[in-house]
């Protein structure tokens, strides 16, 4: 199992574009590697056309997005022209690689079987995993949702708007909260610092305890 702030391990892999090295083809990329349960399925179909069509958002962010099931290539392809018509994806390449695991092999070494879901063999299916990897190769955020429990990747989006913001001011992002939203001094910063970087722009919250640890500024914007 990688943690946070772990180097992701790299891996080679078939996919339908062909073989692959992962860190390779990342590159300087952020990356998002998610994982589904199995080719030919509902929420599965429906995942991957939504990926696909926030393709645009990804691109924007410099995000490379893969997918991977316990499934082999030629099923990848054929299932291809089922997720373009459920998410009327007009483009004649898919856009983005889908990584056969028939060995389960990642599966295993990214902890990604679900042993609650199983094929028509009664082998172990992949769950609903994600993983945010940045230019470091660094795994920044991992969620793990059950088969039957569609993901929301318009929070992906969100996510990564959030680490890219975070990683380059001493900000954090409250609940909910959407870019160009107000953010929070991060607690690592002194009044001293904060004041003399937002000025007259930081809030400082009212509590019960007295303590001035919420201070509001607008999202930076370089």
């Amino acid at each position: 199992m990688v943690l946070l702030g772990e180097v992701f391990p790299n891996f080679v892999a078939e996919t339908n574009i062909g073989q692959i090295d992962f860190h390779k083809w990342l590159g300087d990329s952020w990356g998002i590697l998610f994982s589904h349960p199995n080719d030919f399925t509902p929420v599965c179909t429906t995942e991957l056309a939504r990926v696909a069509q926030l393709m645009p958002e990804f691109q924007r962010l410099g995000i490379k997005v893969i997918a991977v099931s316990c499934n082999s290539v030629d099923s990848h392809k054929r299932w291809i022209d089922d997720i373009k018509s459920y998410g009327e994806i007009t483009e004649n390449d898919f856009p983005y690689p889908i990584i056969a695991d028939e060995s389960r092999d990642l599966a295993m070494k990214l902890g990604m079987l679900d042993p609650s879901e199983v094929n028509s063999q009664g082998l172990p299916v992949s769950a609903r995993a994600v993983f945010v990897i940045d230019p470091k190769k660094k795994m920044r955020l991992s969620i793990l949702y059950p088969a039957t429990c569609g993901r929301n990747f318009d929070e992906l989006v969100r996510v990564v708007e959030s680490l890219q913001l975070t990683d380059k001011h001493k900000v954090a992002t409250p609940a909910d909260w959407k870019k160009g939203e107000p953010v929070m001094v991060d607690p690592s910063v002194s009044d001293e610092v904060a004041k003399k970087t937002y000025g007259e722009n930081i809030k400082v919250m009212s509590l019960p305890s007295g303590k001035q640890y919420v201070r509001i500024v607008p999202q930076p914007m370089s």
